[in-house]
């Protein structure tokens, strides 16, 4: 009979027992601290929310020395979000410890409240790599007393762009001293990184489970590049949505995916690596407080965003490989509810989408764009359910019977026939969908065209890896202008989402 693992049985501190709030470790949890309690080096591949932080911030605490007031902890991490959450759970599990300090250091914050915490002292020290260049280059943060090096979410830090810092700051740790490495994915990068500076360290490999697959509906959809404007609008207005994230591979074309959105009327935001630090936090406080419902970000950017209520996540443009996928999707179907993963495949992203299929072990159900009958079935349905809303809830409508009543009197048309006219005077706001059906009759043309190339599941397919090649006939970057073939959602509410008339959010 096999027993559930306990924190009791791992080594860690009474102390640091008794501010665990929950009651078992997780997997990572469980390999990872008694390897650093016995002073090893670790190479770990974990995804975000399997509880890795716990796995380095215990084992860190219960080695350390409280008496000892100098950094003794030194946690890397690629934003100022994650630096917060990490110092914070080190502050939790540190709240029985008697003089232990957690700083967490990182771009935007004021440098004279970081000078006098260090100079005060803290044994635990969690940054961004370029604010902790910083303070190491000014001499006010001394790292003769380091004991454990961590980074994490490793892989992110390298895709920003961090390589050099990273490794700049590691050379500057001297002595003896622990270096465990949490990352999600583990590509060559990240193997140099470990080869150079780990010491012979253990490795973890925790793989994902299956329950992600069963609380998130995955479906994907063919079509060329240039149709991929007006396919997200037709779902968008034919999906039930609460909020959404819309992944795209470079910042200009968050920025352009953005701009077409809120041109259309929807309360939009673009979220990628060349925004402020304030400025992203700004975006993701109104993606949660649902000021905003469509957010449309690049993979380094969206690391991070924690958000219970996304229903769907769009996969504009194919992740750069199967694990970004999972960490893409993984953002909806959260807290218990459903979710929905909508994925765009070009007809040269044949092979990146077989490299996800084979990792999730399952196949992707392919599905047809909304057709015309569907949007204006749900058309017809939103305004069904807001006039009767109106009748039910809305205690001003008196004044507007008086006016009914006086245009049947005067006209000597019907009530039904005046409802019937104000109906069909607010449908002419509306995208016309035969317009739309236009981009049909195009996607036919290309299936028909490809049919023996990348759109054909047993045709050749030329990209290689994750979906990095340009469709040059799409346009990747390119403006486009039209807004989605001279289709245009109307600038009314699609479901639960908020639509603002004019600008979206700025």
């Amino acid at each position: 009979m096999t027993h559930a693992p306990s924190f009791d049985t791992l080594g860690l501190s009474p102390s640091l027992l008794s501010a665990i709030e929950y009651p078992t470790p997780t997997p990572i949890q469980e390999k990872s601290i008694p390897i650093l309690l016995k002073g090893s080096d670790i190479l770990a591949q974990a995804q975000t929310g399997t509880g890795k932080t716990a796995a380095f911030a215990l084992p860190a605490l219960h080695l350390l020395d409280s008496s000892l007031l100098k950094p003794q902890v030194l946690v890397i991490a690629p934003t100022r979000e994650l630096v917060i959450q990490v110092a914070d759970a080190f502050k939790g599990y540190a709240k029985h410890i008697k003089q232990l300090y957690v700083l967490p250091i990182y771009g935007g914050q004021d440098y004279k409240v970081q000078l006098k915490a260090l100079k005060r002292g803290s044994q635990v020290v969690v940054g961004t790599p370029g604010r902790l260049m910083d303070h190491i280059r000014r001499g006010t943060l001394q790292l003769d007393n380091i004991r454990l090096l961590v980074l994490d979410e490793a892989d992110e830090m390298l895709n920003m762009g961090f390589v050099d810092d990273i490794e700049w700051i590691l050379e500057q740790i001297p002595g003896d001293h622990q270096t465990a490495l949490f990352s999600a994915t583990i590509p060559n990068s990240i193997k140099k990184i470990a080869d150079r500076y780990l010491n012979k360290p253990e490795k973890i490999m925790i793989e994902r489970k299956e329950p992600l697959a069963s609380t998130i509906e995955q479906v994907m959809v063919r079509l060329p590049q240039r149709h991929k404007k007006q396919a997200l609008s037709r779902f968008l207005e034919t999906e039930k949505l609460q909020s959404a994230l819309v992944f795209v591979r470079t910042k200009s074309m968050a920025a352009e995916v953005a701009q077409q959105l809120q041109a259309w009327g929807y309360s939009a935001a673009e979220l990628h690596g060349d925004m402020s630090q304030a400025l992203r936090e700004k975006v993701v406080d109104k993606l949660r407080k649902r000021m905003v419902n469509l957010v449309v970000a690049t993979d380094v950017a969206a690391r991070g965003i924690d958000v219970d209520h996304i229903s769907h996540v769009f996969n504009y443009d194919m992740p750069g490989d199967a694990e970004s996928y999972i960490h893409r999707i993984g953002r909806t179907g959260r807290a218990g509810r459903s979710g929905k993963a909508i994925l765009f495949v070009t007809p040269r992203e044949g092979r990146a989408l077989d490299d996800i299929e084979r990792k999730m072990n399952k196949e992707i159900p392919e599905v047809a764009l909304p057709s015309d009958k569907d949007i204006l079935v749900n058309r017809h349905q939103k305004m069904v359910d807001k006039i009767i809303g109106v009748i039910e809830k809305s205690k001003k409508i008196a004044d507007y019977r008086e006016l009914v009543s006086d245009m049947v009197e005067k006209t000597g048309h019907s009530a039904d026939e005046l409802a019937a006219a104000l109906y069909y005077l607010s449908q002419q706001s509306m995208a016309d969908p035969t317009e739309m059906g236009k981009v049909d009759a195009d996607a036919r043309k290309d299936r028909s065209k490809h049919k023996r190339g990348g759109f054909s599941k047993g045709g050749p397919r030329r990209s290689g890896g994750g979906g990095g090649s340009r469709d040059r006939s799409g346009g990747g970057g390119s403006r486009d202008r039209s807004g989605g073939g001279g289709s245009r959602p109307r600038r009314e509410d699609k479901g639960s989402f908020s639509k603002k008339r004019h600008s979206g959010d700025k």
